[in-house]
């Protein structure tokens, strides 16, 4: 039996097997954790193409009763990015426990009988927080989810620490790279429109995540020396107005800001009459996260977000 919360070994490439892997986000660790000395056994819901290196694939389904613990064998550690953003029967409390919270649960257990070292859950700001916060998020405030989404995944957190894994949440901030969706992939649209945009007078500041600085997180939590077993908040350091990311976004095509006022309440009632109101609720209130925890654990995120929304519309 491996020793829960050991190091993972510096001598050999550990493995880690990865779920998840056909997502935004686990594409991107599938692309680049091997670059770190991974080597990556990628868990499958059903048989596909598996781009790049991998030790190897196996097929299961974490929401079906199905016995993990041979696929987790020799496995160094776990990362668990699997799961479910949007509720897909109409009853997103069912969804939610059932993809994102007893389905990682199932795959603890799994892992905690094969004697995984470290298991890394890949869960979100939203089991911290609502969608806004009054004040700057840290993991020394009680976690407040106001959603079906952001209770799943607090859930899991409350469910991993009853077992006996040394295991680590992060909760990420809005992440975003080459192939987001979502809220982040129709700000890359408004930027890309060749109109001035009244979002001068929004100042909420939102804290955002690049896909790059994801990764140095995931390593760094791979890599510490001791157990951890506790959630991490995972951010960039510099939050952004929804009118600085529009610049930056537009920068990155090489132009300019193109922003001009308009008070916030007429703007409101002009993109809810547009239906975008999704957009209005990102950009009117601030959710701004703080880091400071993880970094004392060494992490050192590499990408301002400045510059990775510019590296975003370049790529």
């Amino acid at each position: 039996m491996k020793e829960p919360g050991a190091r993972l070994n510096p001598t050999k490439q550990p493995l880690v097997a990865l779920t998840g892997a056909t997502g935004f986000i686990g594409q991107y660790l599938l692309r680049e954790l091997p670059r770190r000395g991974y080597r990556l056994r990628v868990l499958l819901r059903r048989p596909s193409s598996v781009p790049l290196d991998c030790a190897s694939a196996l097929i299961g389904d974490l929401a079906q009763p199905y016995n993990m613990t041979e696929a987790l064998a020799d496995v160094d550690a776990v990362i668990h990015s699997a799961g479910v953003a949007q509720t897909m029967s109409g009853t997103p409390e069912d969804d939610y426990r059932l993809l994102n919270t007893e389905a990682t649960l199932r795959l603890a257990r799994a892992a905690q009988r094969a004697g995984v070292k470290r298991f890394v859950f890949l869960s979100s700001i939203r089991a911290q927080s609502g969608p806004i916060a009054a004040g700057v998020v840290t993991e020394d405030l009680e976690p407040k989810p106001t959603d079906a989404y952001g209770r799943s995944k607090l859930a899991a957190e409350q469910g991993l620490a009853e077992t006996a894994l040394d295991w680590v949440a992060l909760r990420l901030a809005l992440v975003y790279g080459p192939g987001v969706q979502g809220n982040m992939a129709r700000l890359a649209q408004l930027a890309r429109s060749p109109y001035p945009l009244p979002l001068a007078g929004l100042k909420a500041t939102r804290s955002l995540l690049a896909l790059d600085n994801l990764v140095e997180a995931v390593d760094c939590v791979l890599k510490a020396r001791a157990p951890l077993r506790r959630p991490f908040i995972v951010a960039d350091p510099e939050p952004l107005t929804i009118g600085a990311m529009i610049a930056a976004m537009r920068q990155g095509l090489g132009r300019r800001r193109a922003l001009f006022y308009v008070p916030p309440q007429l703007l409101a009632a002009s993109l809810r009459a547009a239906g975008r109101t999704e957009l209005y609720q990102l950009a009117s209130g601030s959710l701004v996260a703080d880091s400071s925890a993880l970094s004392r654990l060494d992490w050192a995120p590499q990408v301002a977000t400045p510059q990775g929304l510019a590296q975003l519309m370049r790529d």
